[in-house]
């Protein structure tokens, strides 16, 4: 049989069975586990700081060397365990190659945070000698535990979504299944080697089998602690809003000012580009290069964006639709199936009842189409700025996150650090939010609010009624 792989990897972390796993994996005819190869301070084993003439130094340099080394001196199936905290450089590594097989090893996390404050309490990390056992009890801290949880479940997270990038599968496997004897050999036939184990190697010796409520000092405080953590992250709200870019070509930069402007679509941008104008002119049309190049000519450089209340951003998107900013075939559908019925180009509403209730239903529409839930693209007018502050970091935040109804006072601040003449440019009202005003209620506003939970979650905004 041939192997579609020719290493592997186990992604695992500390106390989860790893090194039960290993002894178990090595026990396989074919198969090999170098331990923690690329731990950061040794090399496979505790205190080895050389291994198939890579030293530690030499790994340091160049850790893809200690990888070639183990896939050409192992006989067969050469394979070894990392950890969320291993070398970085590894983890692109391993993903990018197809023909590295990918085992994850997983265990209750409550489990193997107490399990860590055991070990560390006592100094035994492994245990092949029952009579050699040391005990001791964890006390359970709250504030460590989530901390523990978050480094866990964000690597697991970015393991998950480096599988997919990469159309590839792993073997899942939890740390009770690592006694199971049909699962080992699944697993040796997903790595798709020959041998096969006839009984588990149980040279390692469980080291703390009671419940959970037995290995720790306060297990009342532990589960009230339990008891306050969103297991199943209920109140998480699902995104499936598409990704933006860094929109970098729609940037703007004072010529004579170490400032740049990075603007939302539907926000306030006109008055700001004018006042920036005033300072020596502006650079505008950059890319990824000459962006970078502004910045390194520019040392001392702040960057900027403003946020506008969803609602009143929602309401500019609708009256662009309003103004003839769609197809008529769009037009035609955003009627049919979304409820929103708008004038034709050149038209008005017949009156204010029908203008809101055609906005209602844009908001609705908004919400759908913000979820995936429609064939229409989602415009950057009226994409969550969330989502568009999410697409600058892609090259680099602003420093500053400035909101419309505070602007000038924004602005003071901003211009105070870099020693300018500050600018006062209060919100202007216009045709626009003279509209809105005329329509603006509790339901709207609720609409706007569900449409854009994450908008109002993430920047604190709340109704203007």
């Amino acid at each position: 049989m041939t192997s579609a792989f020719d290493s592997f990897v186990m992604f695992a972390e500390m106390r989860t069975g790893s090194n039960f796993l290993e002894a178990n994996l090595n026990a396989i005819p074919g198969v090999t586990c170098h331990g923690e190869a690329f731990n950061p301070v040794f090399i496979g084993k505790k205190d080895q700081t050389e291994f198939l003439g890579v030293t530690l130094a030499e790994r340091e340099s160049d850790p893809a060397l200690l990888l070639r080394r183990m896939r050409e001196r192992t006989p067969g199936l050469s394979g070894f365990r990392y950890f969320h905290d291993h070398d970085p450089r590894i983890f692109d590594l391993v993903m990018d190659d197809p023909r590295c097989a990918k085992i994850i090893l997983t265990r209750n996390p409550v489990e193997s945070y107490v399990s860590l404050l055991i070990a560390r309490a006592t100094g035994q990390w492994k245990l092949t000698n029952p009579k050699n056992l040391k005990q001791a009890k964890a006390r359970f801290d709250a504030a460590e535990f989530q901390d523990h949880l978050d480094e866990v479940q964000q690597f697991q997270m970015r393991l998950l979504r480096a599988l997919q990038a990469r159309g590839q599968t792993a073997f899942y496997i939890d740390y009770e299944d690592i006694p199971d004897l049909a699962v080992l050999n699944g697993l040796a036939a997903f790595l798709g080697v020959e041998g096969r184990l006839e009984q588990v190697d149980n040279s390692l010796t469980v080291q703390n089998p009671e419940p959970l409520s037995e290995k720790v000092t306060n297990p009342a405080a532990m589960e009230q602690a339990l008891s306050r953590l969103d297991r199943f992250n209920l109140s998480r709200t699902p995104n499936f809003e598409p990704r933006r870019n860094a929109s970098i070509p729609g940037y703007a930069a004072a010529k004579s000012a170490p400032l740049l402007f990075m603007p939302i679509k539907g926000a306030p941008i006109t008055p700001v580009l004018d006042w920036m104008s005033t300072l020596g002119g502006l650079e505008r049309d950059f890319t990824h290069k000459t962006l970078r190049q502004w910045k390194r000519g520019h040392p001392g450089h702040r960057s900027f964006t403003i946020l506008r209340h969803p609602l009143d951003r929602a309401h500019r998107a609708f009256r662009a639709l309003e103004e003839g900013g769609l197809q008529p075939e769009q037009r035609n559908v955003l009627a049919r199936v979304h409820g929103v019925h708008l004038p034709r180009p050149g038209d008005a509403f017949a009156d204010t009842d029908a203008r809101r209730g055609a906005f209602l239903a844009f908001l609705r529409f908004l919400k759908r189409n913000l979820s995936g839930q429609t064939g229409f693209r989602t415009d950057a007018g009226w994409a969550s700025q969330s989502a568009t502050l999410q697409g600058f970091a892609l090259f680099q935040p602003p420093d500053l996150v400035l909101r419309e109804e505070t602007l000038t006072e924004g602005l003071a601040f901003l211009c105070g650090e870099l020693g300018l003449l500050a600018p006062d440019l209060r919100p202007a009202r216009d045709e626009a939010d003279a509209m809105l005003d005329a329509i603006r209620d509790a339901e709207l506003e609720e609409a706007a609010r569900d449409a854009y939970q994450r908008d109002y979650l993430a920047f604190g905004f709340f109704p203007r009624r």
